[in-house]
C-alpha cells in the first residue's frame, strides 16, 4: 500500500454524495417492501453499504499502478470466475448468474467491470501512437467482448452491455479517428439484426413488449405498464412514504430492485426524482473532475471508465422505468437493493479515490 497525507485527502464530496444516494435508497427499500416478503431487504442493504465503504477504503489504499501491473492475472481470474458461474453457478429465475458463498450470492459479472476498467486503462496507456488505430481498437474490443459473451451466455445481456461503455469511452479518449467510428457504427448496424437470432425467447419478448407493452398487459408487458403507472401517479410531489398504491399493494413487482426509481417516483413525485438525478449528476461530475486532475493517462482512463459505467447504468435504468428502453435488469447504482452491485459500485468509487490520493503522495 502507498501512503498518502491524511484521510482528508479523500474526495469527501464524492463519498458524501454516494452515501446520501445510498441513504435515500435504503429508505425507499424500506418503504417499498414494508409488510412484504422482502421486508428485511433494507437492513441487508445497510450491511452492503457498510461493507462497500470498507472495500472502497481498501482499494483506495493500494496504488492503482500496482493494480495495473496485475491486470493479466486479474483478467484471467475474471474469465475463470465467469466460466465457473456457467458450470456450477446458482440458477435463479432461469438464469445462472451467481456463485453461492456461505449463503451469500456473489454475482461475479458485477466485479468484472472493475477489471475491465483496469484492463482498458493499461492497454491504452501502453499504446505508443498519438491516436488509437483500427488494429488496436479490434484487439481491445476482443479483450472486452470475451467476458461480455460469457456473461451474455448466463444469460445476462444487461450486465454484458455495461462492459461496452468502458470500451467506448476509452477508444474515444485515446483518439480513435472519426472515420473509423463511422465505419464501426455502420458495421454494427448491418450485423445487429443477426443478433436477434442469438437472443433467448424472453429477451425477444422484452424487445417486442418495449415497442407495444399493451399487446400483453398481463404477461411480458405487465411490469413496464405498472412502472409507468407508478411514475405517473406520483405527480409533482408524490403520495408520501409507504403511501404508494402501485408499490405497497404489490402491483409493481420487486419494487426495491431494478424498478426502485418507479416506486420512489410514486412516493416522492417529479420533484423527488429531479433531486435524486441531481445527486447523480454531482457524483458523475466529481468523478470527471478527478479524471481531469489525474497525474497520468492511466488515472484519467480509470476515472472516465468508472463514470461511463455509472452513467450507462443510470441512463438505461431511468429510460427503462419510464418505458423508453427495454427491460434489461440493469440496477440503479447505490439505490437498487443488491449486494454485488452495491459492493462493485463502492469499489469503483474506491478506484476514483485511489487516483485522487496519488496526487498527495510524498
Amino acid at each position: 500500500m502507498t501512503p498518502y497525507r491524511s484521510v482528508r485527502d479523500f474526495d469527501w464530496p464524492l463519498i458524501l454524495t454516494a452515501l446520501l444516494i445510498s441513504g435515500i435508497g435504503i429508505l425507499q427499500i424500506y418503504s417499498a417492501t414494508a409488510g412484504s416478503k422482502f421486508a428485511d431487504a433494507w437492513w441487508k442493504q445497510i450491511v452492503f453499504v457498510c461493507a462497500g465503504l470498507v472495500l472502497m477504503w481498501v482499494i483506495a489504499s493500494i496504488d492503482y499502478h500496482s493494480l495495473l501491473g496485475q491486470v493479466p492475472l486479474l483478467y484471467l481470474a475474471s474469465l475463470a470466475g465467469l466460466v465457473l458461474v456457467l458450470l456450477v453457478g446458482v440458477k435463479i429465475y432461469g438464469a445462472r448468474r451467481w456463485l453461492s458463498l456461505g449463503g451469500f450470492y456473489l454475482q461475479v459479472s458485477e466485479f468484472v467491470k472493475l477489471v475491465l476498467i483496469l484492463v482498458v486503462a493499461r492497454f491504452l496507456t501502453e499504446v505508443r501512437t498519438e491516436t488509437l488505430d483500427l488494429g488496436g481498437f479490434f484487439k481491445l474490443s476482443l479483450i472486452v467482448l470475451v467476458p461480455a459473451a460469457l456473461v451474455a451466455k448466463e444469460p445476462d445481456l444487461g450486465t454484458a452491455l455495461t462492459y461496452l461503455p468502458v470500451l467506448a469511452i476509452g477508444a474515444f479518449l485515446a483518439g480513435l479517428r472519426w472515420k473509423y467510428i463511422v465505419v464501426i457504427g455502420l458495421v454494427v448496424l448491418v450485423v445487429l439484426p443477426a443478433g436477434w437470432y442469438a437472443l433467448k425467447d424472453y429477451q425477444k419478448a422484452r424487445l417486442i413488449t418495449f415497442l407495444n407493452p399493451e399487446a400483453d398487459p398481463q404477461g411480458s408487458g405487465y411490469q413496464l405498464i405498472q412502472s409507468r403507472i407508478a411514475v405517473g401517479s406520483g405527480g409533482m410531489w408524490g403520495k408520501g412514504v409507504t403511501q404508494g398504491t402501485q408499490t405497497n399493494l404489490e402491483f409493481l413487482p420487486v419494487p426495491h430492485a431494478d424498478f426502485i426509481l418507479a416506486s420512489f417516483a410514486e412516493e416522492h413525485g417529479f420533484v423527488g426524482v429531479v433531486g435524486v438525478l441531481t445527486l447523480y449528476f454531482v457524483l458523475l461530475m466529481q468523478i470527471v473532475q478527478n479524471a481531469q486532475t489525474a497525474t497520468d493517462r492511466a488515472g484519467m482512463y480509470i476515472c472516465m471508465g468508472v463514470s461511463a459505467v455509472l452513467l450507462f447504468h443510470i441512463f438505461v435504468n431511468v429510460a427503462m422505468v419510464v418505458g423508453n428502453a427495454p427491460v434489461t435488469g440493469i440496477p440503479l447504482p447505490l439505490m437498487s437493493a443488491g449486494g454485488s452491485n452495491t459492493l462493485s459500485t463502492f469499489l469503483m468509487l474506491g478506484l476514483v479515490n485511489n487516483v485522487r490520493l496519488r496526487r498527495f503522495v510524498n
